[in-house]
């Protein structure tokens, strides 16, 4: 897609702000949550040992790669970390043997030429993966937004992608044996200043391009009481995440 054609949904900025908020938070407080990113490393970790792939040279996208990229620079191989950088651009350093992407194409604004990038920055035969949380995720948060807002709500959950458009973009930016999957994770929550603050530490939060206008204490109240109507018997609520996984080839004829 022509860059001055692609919608401006998301800010670049304030996705980059996102990430290294939550890796600041990491590094200050050990108890961070960070069950969604570890989620999604696993999840690579068990897909690499199934596939029996072999990664001799990998880049990884987004925060939370650690666990990853140990696994990774097992023996002789190779492993560039990026987690500040923009998944939507040409990526250098090529060509690898894996490109994986953690939680960032939930708020990219060319999500096609991101995994057509993705794509070009492998060798023949390389892997693909991309992992983020789907348009499923957080119905309890958003209806707990709605009411705060009443008859005039704001956009203060960006919009997300619908695994079911997912394999018609695979196919478009060319990925060979193109795979979408997804599982969700269930989290219980006793307050919604829970949910919002493990959101932060994941790097989870909002990118839209233009900001919401911040809730009021009478809006704030509003919202935590909605929150706090959805819950269980015990008084805790269910919050749920999508995750969605693409996966896929460049074949090997490399083109």
């Amino acid at each position: 897609m022509n860059e001055a054609s692609v919608p401006r949904i998301f800010s670049e900025t304030r996705r980059v702000q996102r990430v290294s908020r939550s890796i600041l938070r990491r590094e200050r407080h050990g108890d961070a949550a960070r069950f969604i990113l570890d989620d999604i490393c696993d999840d690579i970790v068990e897909r690499l040992a199934f596939v029996r792939h072999e990664a001799r040279s990998s880049i990884l996208f987004g925060p939370g790669s650690t666990e990853l990229s140990a696994y990774l620079a097992q023996g002789s191989a190779t492993v560039c970390e990026a987690a500040m950088a923009d998944p939507t651009q040409a990526i250098a350093g090529g060509p690898f043997d894996l490109v994986a992407v953690i939680g960032q194409l939930d708020a990219v604004n060319d999500l096609p030429g991101a995994l057509i990038h993705m794509r070009n920055a492998l060798r023949p035969g390389g892997l693909a993966i991309a992992s983020f949380i789907g348009g499923q995720s957080l119905p309890r948060l958003r209806a707990a937004m709605l009411a705060a807002d009443g008859d005039r709500p704001a956009a203060r959950i960006h919009p997300m992608v619908d695994a079911r458009a997912a394999p018609q973009l695979l196919q478009r930016a060319g990925w060979k044996d193109p795979v979408v999957d997804t599982h969700t994770l269930t989290v219980r929550y006793s307050s919604l200043d829970r949910l919002v603050s493990d959101l932060r530490d994941q790097g989870l939060t909002s990118a839209l391009t233009d900001r919401a206008p911040p809730l009021g204490k009478a809006a704030l109240a509003r919202a935590r009481a909605a929150f706090r109507d959805q819950a269980d018997a015990d008084g805790k609520v269910s919050e749920t995440f999508e995750i969605v996984t693409l996966t896929g080839r460049r074949s090997l004829a490399g083109s």
